[in-house]
């Protein structure tokens, strides 16, 4: 039976087409993937477009070609438009398996986040902390604390903030295809990310 991963949210820039990205990558390797890309920027398919090397390892298309494609898929990765609306949040948590917000850990990405986790109250979805800065910065650690202090349900993973993200979307890859240690260590954040969505499903 398909498997269908959303990844929404109010705000821009937190990650979420870097996580859907990654998360297709992730699951392209356990079967055959679809990343609908919906959000209006085309982020997901200009990304797998500038790949030069290495095919991706799961289909992309937009909305519109994508009901055509996801008859037999395994996995379905939806990245939709940033600031989507309270009536859109509850029809894509209806349609999911499991809704992902990203958030960064800053006052100005929290408040959002948690006026789209106020709408999605009974929805099955869980909070991403994305760009957590190195330690010795706690930034990430307390955010991750106080959102199960509000029992705000969050992922045990956090996404570490890395240059290589910029520099695979440059490239059109995905970050386990850099040279770097520090690509490999974010490469990992997105697998355990992976495996505690498989827990979860």
């Amino acid at each position: 039976m398909t498997k269908i991963i959303t990844i929404t949210g109010y705000k821009g820039g937190v990650g979420k087409s870097t996580t859907a990205i990654h998360l297709a990558t992730f699951f392209g390797d356990l079967g055959q993937t679809l990343l609908v890309d919906g959000d209006p920027n085309r982020t997901a398919i200009k990304w797998v477009s500038r790949l030069k090397d290495e095919p991706a390892s799961f289909t992309v298309a937009d909305e519109r070609q994508a009901m055509r494609m996801v008859s037999g898929v395994d996995y379905v990765i939806i990245d939709t438009p940033a600031r989507t609306d309270t009536n859109d949040l509850e029809e894509l948590a209806k349609g999911c398996d499991l809704l992902i917000l990203p958030t960064a850990p800053d006052i100005l990405s929290l408040e959002p986040m948690l006026e789209t986790a106020h709408a999605l109250k009974g929805a099955h979805y869980r909070t991403l902390i994305t760009i957590v800065p190195p330690l010795p910065n706690k930034e990430g650690k307390q955010m991750q604390a106080d959102l199960r202090e509000m029992n705000v349900p969050v992922f045990d993973t956090m996404i570490r903030r890395t240059v290589g993200f910029a520099k695979a979307a440059f490239e059109g890859k995905s970050i386990r295809q850099l040279e770097d240690h520090r690509a490999k260590a974010a490469w990992e954040d997105y697998q355990a990310l992976g495996n505690e969505v498989i827990n979860i499903l």
